[in-house]
């Protein structure tokens, strides 16, 4: 018989071990799949089980991702993207046979566990131009209608993951917030519905974002250290920017009645490239500084408790369109090949994050610009531009790790990406007049990585064409020739 001693160790041992099971359950991850050359399905799994992460959340009802998580542990969240909402706003025969392709048929017989469906992701937002406003509902009803006729309303939940940009306040305290007065009805429809039907709110919150749209905003404000500046709202006091908007969501639910509807943040972290702001350091203090406090189970002032979150992101994706800054390809917590880019404990156990594994590269082979080349040949400016039309120059901007390299290191980077996404093609290093050549001595400088592309699934031909157009870059380095040819 155990001892009273080894009875109470053993069960200290077990609260320990199921507080920080409560805890990780409440922690998911987004898995975005726009990259040249993703990692397969199965190997991200593993990644994901590998790190006590059991929660994710999916942008598309990929086949191959939906059938790796089949019996995984791992609860899922599966989203639509917003180009498909009108077909399926129109018809409800069209929502019935998504829901039977892409939850019920893995649900039954994939065993994959799915909680969620996301129905369109930010449809709102003010870029938009209010594109979705007229069928965001519409197609949340039908898809509504489509689990309850599948018989998984119960299972499954509908949820609209939206931007902050949804709700407001003029004084910049929580308790005077409000959704945005040109679509307040609308919310309002859309919060009755959810509440209706047991389904959560979904919120993206970003910091990062609230920095890089303001110049001026208060950057300690921005982590979760109590160093910035805090906002007293009528005695409750916010010392960080996530639970102040947190609770002007909370306070704008409860002034049109609904204050208990539960809420998801849908997606919250730190790009570590692409701007002045999105780096490594800031990047690890603000991710673990979100874990620490989840651990913790502290909440906002307005909802105690940890908070039910999809951490953004996995896995960095290469050719994710660039519209909104150059930071959108590198909010990973891993490196395209799955390696960790920094310090991170998401157990708790002061152990880092554990890279994926059985992950090849090919050779270690660089494409670069010949020593012979004349930086001002004609030809220079035209290949670089093309380079990065079809590769991933988002790291050679103003304040990145790649923004101190010379003129000549800017164009060997350029020719590399593109050698690189294109499979080491032999003719991927051949630009006219000679100017590139292949070496086989790294030329990464300093903080700046040329990168050694990984093989994947897509490695063979349609890599290049995946990729979202860089023109912004590719002006940027010929705007750089012309002040060296000049000066």
């Amino acid at each position: 018989m155990l001892s009273k001693s080894v009875f109470a160790v053993s069960f200290v041992i077990i609260l320990l071990y199921g507080n920080l099971f409560i805890e990780l359950e409440a922690i998911g991850v987004n898995w975005g799949s726009q990259a040249s050359h993703p990692l397969p399905p199965a190997t991200v799994v593993r990644l994901l089980q590998a790190n006590g992460i059991r929660k994710v959340k999916l942008f598309e009802a990929d086949t191959k991702i939906l059938g790796a998580l089949s019996r995984s542990g791992i609860q899922v969240m599966v989203g639509i993207p917003n180009d498909l909402l009108a077909p399926i706003a129109a018809s409800v025969a069209v929502a019935e046979r998504w829901v039977s392709q892409n939850v019920s048929a893995h649900v039954s017989s994939n065993g994959v566990d799915i909680r969620y469906v996301a129905v369109g992701n930010e449809p709102f937002l003010k870029a938009f131009n209010g594109t979705f406003e007229d069928i965001t509902l519409p197609a949340l009803q039908n898809i509504q209608s489509a689990l309850i006729k599948a018989g998984l309303a119960t299972q499954v939940k509908v949820t609209v993951p939206l931007n902050a940009d949804v709700y407001q306040s003029a004084s910049n305290l929580p308790s005077d917030g409000d959704f945005r007065l040109e679509i307040r009805d609308l919310m309002i429809s859309i919060v009755k519905f959810l509440s209706d039907n047991q389904a959560p709110f979904t919120i993206n919150i970003y910091p990062f974002i609230s920095l890089y749209n303001d110049p001026h905003f208060p950057v300690e404000f921005a982590f979760f250290d109590g160093t910035g500046d805090p906002i007293n709202d009528n005695g409750r006091v916010y010392d960080n920017v996530l639970d102040a908007n947190y609770d002007t969501l909370v306070w704008s639910l409860q002034k049109n009645g609904f204050g208990n509807l539960s809420i998801i943040v849908g997606e919250v972290g730190w790009p570590t490239d692409g701007d002045k702001n999105a780096n490594m350091m800031y990047a690890r203090r603000y991710n673990q500084g979100f874990m620490n406090r989840q651990r913790a189970g502290r909440g906002t002032p307005m909802r105690p408790g940890p908070l039910d979150a999809y951490l953004f992101s996995l896995i960095d994706e290469d050719a994710k369109s660039i519209q909104p800054g150059n930071f959108e390809r590198h909010w990973g917590m891993f490196y395209i090949d799955g390696r960790p880019k920094y310090q991170l404990s998401l157990l708790g156990n002061g152990n880092g994050l554990i890279p994926a594994k059985d992950v090849h590269h090919m050779g270690k082979k660089w494409c670069v610009l010949a020593p012979s080349a004349s930086l001002e040949d004609p030809q220079l400016g035209p290949s670089v531009g093309y380079a990065c039309d079809h590769a991933d120059c988002t790291s050679l901007g103003y304040g990145s790790s790649c923004g101190g390299l010379d003129l000549a290191q800017n164009v060997s980077y350029a020719f590399n990406s593109y050698y690189q996404v294109s499979d080491q093609l032999e003719s991927a290093c051949k630009f006219p007049g000679g100017i590139s050549m292949i070496v086989t001595r790294d030329p990464s400088f300093g903080s700046c990585q040329f990168k050694v592309m990984i093989k994947s699934d897509s490695s063979g031909g349609e890599a290049s064409t995946k990729m979202c157009l860089t023109r912004s870059v590719a002006v940027l380095l010929l705007l750089l020739m012309c002040m060296y040819i000049v000066l």
